[in-house]
């Protein structure tokens, strides 16, 4: 059998080390994480709401040139394209934005 050897736990780690871990480093932190209300003039969401800025203008157009019948064609399209597509930016908005 073999023997097997002590070691004593001082010996190997000397007490010196507690006298340099006793003071703190100071610590300067830094925020990478931008907040600007320009980073909400996302081209994404820029470009969505053109688009239904741009019908929500071509369907009162046509609403003054009297063909009401389209208008209500794009009244039922649009009473499921608005909501799905606010959602839509909202979604993508708190998912790509870095808080």
């Amino acid at each position: 059998m073999r023997k097997t050897k002590e070691f004593i736990f001082r010996n190997i780690f000397p007490l010196t080390l507690k006298s340099s871990l006793s003071r703190p480093r100071p610590l300067k932190a830094y925020s990478f994480v931008p907040f600007s209300p320009l980073a909400m003039l996302d081209p994404t969401i820029l470009i969505i709401g053109g688009i239904v800025l741009g019908i929500a203008i071509i369907e009162r157009i046509l609403e003054r040139w009297g063909v009401i019948d389209l208008v209500d064609q794009f009244a039922k399209v649009m009473r499921f394209i608005l909501p799905v597509t606010f959602y839509s930016a909202l979604i993508y908005f708190f998912a790509t934005f870095i808080f």
